[in-house]
């Protein structure tokens, strides 16, 4: 997997978009201490022992470094920053059930306009899966010779 570059100064709008899911249920916003716990295991249980560290280490961080999209008081979304690198967006993830109707955008898009106002020009995107959705989302292009990442040599459990 590839990295990502993404230029943060022409990010789109996503207030229309959070509005309608507002009608659907969905609320945006940054998760508190208290939450760290759910969200941490949450993680786990619906993406990965990694995501779920880099989760843990976005509560060190004053504000938190991730937003969450929530449900009926449930997560169904969340993206974080700033976790395995500065400047890093990632990881980000929506549960399939809520997937196609705009959450992962604008999880997105809050998590970049946040390194935005951290005073960073452009931002990485680590470990890319969907380049493609990038690309069209936010303008994100790949960084040649990206291919050997900070990912690269993860400890596995399973050896």
């Amino acid at each position: 997997m590839q990295d990502m570059l993404v230029r943060l100064t022409d990010l789109p709008h996503t207030r229309e978009l959070e509005e309608s899911l507002a009608k659907q249920g969905v609320v945006f916003r940054r998760p508190i201490a208290p939450e760290k716990r759910i969200l941490v295991e949450w993680t786990k249980a619906n993406f990965s022992d990694y995501w779920a560290s880099e989760m843990d280490v976005a509560f060190s961080h004053h504000p938190v470094t991730c937003f969450v999209a929530q449900s009926e008081g449930q997560p169904v979304g969340f993206s974080c920053y700033e976790t395995t690198s500065k400047n890093f967006f990632g990881p980000t993830g929506v549960l399939p059930a809520y997937r196609g109707i705009g959450i992962g955008k604008v999880l997105l898009i809050k998590a970049l306009m946040s390194l935005r106002a951290l005073g960073y020009a452009y931002a990485v995107i680590g470990g890319v899966g969907p380049a493609a959705y990038y690309q069209k989302v936010v303008g994100a292009v790949i960084i040649e010779g990206s291919g050997r990442s900070v990912y690269q040599d993860l400890l596995r459990k399973d050896g």
